[in-house]
């Protein structure tokens, strides 16, 4: 399994109970596939730097997933199956799929934790 992260922005006009249902409907993909969630964090409604669709905001998601890696040849690859789920859902305006190396993720998981890392200790003259 591979570690990934996904970002999508949906449509600002989604009320909290579309927003959540939209991001279950991604999870639950994700479940039906073969790949394992492992944290979503929501960021809500932001500003975008440009404007998408006539929309100059949108509800930002994050969700870290792991996924399998190798496929037969001749079959799409998970991600390439999420890709196509997500541009046929009208809600997103913008997704980015990245893979998460082992730094990333020791990163994310101690963000996650709030593991403070040590204090420079003082130096005595």
């Amino acid at each position: 399994m591979t570690d990934y992260e996904l970002m999508v922005i949906f449509t600002p006009v989604l009320s909290e109970d579309e927003f959540k249902s939209a991001q279950n409907n991604v999870v639950d993909f994700l479940k039906e596939n073969g790949g394992a969630p492992v944290h979503s964090n929501p960021w809500g409604l932001r500003s975008l730097a440009f404007p998408i669709r006539k929309k100059t905001t949108g509800l930002y998601w994050v969700l870290e997933y792991q996924a399998p890696s190798d496929q037969p040849a001749g079959q799409a690859g998970f991600n390439e199956k999420l890709k196509i789920q997500l541009n046929r859902d009208e809600t997103v305006l913008r997704h980015l799929i990245t893979r998460l190396d082992k730094y990333a993720v020791a990163y994310n998981l101690k963000k996650r934790t709030n593991i403070k890392s040590e204090e420079p200790k003082p130096v005595e003259a």
